[in-house]
């Protein structure tokens, strides 16, 4: 067998090996039971050990959701190995009253315990909420809507709203444009990285 022959058939064994796990997948019923997403202020935590310096612990604003994932037929695992949330925050736009600004952040989940209820987090800085509120007062209170939704396989299987209609975030509106300006972070960017560990999703790790 030639050397050209033998990398095609290896080629082709590949791709019906991928094409049987894609199968696998796509032959998987997901469902997911999502809650409305919550906010509150957070204050930032304090840790002892080592040299102590003195700070006053400022606000974060975190944002969570629980969830209840099911796979049908269910793997022996009892485990979904990936999932996709996308976060959508419509904020006061401090520069233009009446206005909004959407902030968005995708955040990759894995290994997540099916049947179970889990939550997922993102969370705005004391800094960034400071650009928000010009640093009067919490930060929640200038966020008007919160929305998700969660994605397996590529497929929206569940999406909701802190208020009004889920999808809100994807209808055209003169009174709301998207913004990069002030960043959303997932649970490991943060302070609290290490904290409820079991109460929450995993993260994957960033491609």
């Amino acid at each position: 067998m030639n050397a050209l022959l033998q990398k095609s058939l290896s080629s082709i064994a590949s791709a019906a090996f991928a094409c049987a796990l894609v199968g696998t997948a796509l032959g998987q019923s997901a469902k997911v039971e999502g809650g409305k997403p919550s906010f509150d202020d957070l204050q930032s935590p304090e840790f002892s050990g080592g040299k102590q310096k003195r700070f006053k612990p400022k606000d974060w604003l975190e944002i969570e959701t629980d969830l209840k994932v099911m796979l049908s037929p269910e793997p022996n695992s009892k485990t979904l190995d990936r999932l996709l949330i996308k976060w959508y925050v419509a904020v006061e736009n401090p520069e233009r009253k009446s206005t909004m600004l959407l902030l968005t952040k995708d955040v990759e989940h894995v290994n997540i315990p099916l049947g179970e209820e889990v939550y997922s987090s993102i969370y705005i800085s004391p800094a960034a909420m400071r650009a928000l509120t010009g640093g009067i007062g919490g930060g929640k209170r200038v966020v008007k809507y919160v929305g998700y939704e969660v994605l397996v396989n590529g497929e929206k299987v569940a999406a909701e709203t802190s208020k009004g209609s889920a999808g809100w975030w994807s209808k055209p509106s003169a009174k709301i444009s998207r913004s990069e300006a002030v960043p959303i972070l997932d649970k490991t960017e943060t302070p609290f990285a290490n904290m409820w560990w079991d109460r929450y999703l995993e993260v994957g790790k960033k491609r």
